[in-house]
């Protein structure tokens, strides 16, 4: 069966933005290791939450790009909108907007304390909000792009 020239270069760039979004997965996943295993910065509650949906698009991720598989998005969009949901979550308690008596993190670290702080606003809950973002962008730009 020939495919067109058209359907070709549709599927190459599913491709690249699925690897795109292996490459923004697998980086999260090294910097959250780092961030606990090497700095030894505590990890809170809702932290884990998101390592929890962070971690397995390191893993899905490649295995839908080897062959490609169009239905990646299918198992890999839900952990990606459920993590940002939670990371979004854990922004807006950062930022003060939630309520005190809504705080899930009673025992242990506090998911309202800030760890990091670089150029005064960027925290490791906006770092994780930015990772699902773009993830999420990127995988619904590769449903967009292999479902024509």
């Amino acid at each position: 069966m020939s495919t067109s020239p058209a359907a070709r270069e549709r599927e190459s760039s599913a491709w690249m933005l699925a690897f795109a979004a292996w490459l923004v997965a697998m980086a999260s996943t090294l910097g959250a290791l780092f961030f606990g295993e090497v700095m030894k910065l505590p990890t809170c509650v809702l932290c884990w939450y998101q390592r929890i949906f962070m971690f397995p698009l390191a893993l899905i991720l490649p295995v839908g790009l080897f062959p490609f598989d169009r239905k990646l998005v299918r198992y890999a969009l839900p952990l990606a909108v459920v993590g940002g949901l939670i990371a979004v979550f854990h922004q807006l308690l950062v930022a003060g907007v939630i309520p005190e008596e809504i705080r899930p993190c009673t025992q242990g670290v506090p998911c309202s304390q800030t760890v990091i702080e670089w150029f005064g606003f960027v925290t490791i809950p906006l770092l994780s909000v930015a990772a699902f973002s773009i993830v999420i962008a990127l995988l619904v730009a590769v449903h967009l792009r292999s479902s024509k």
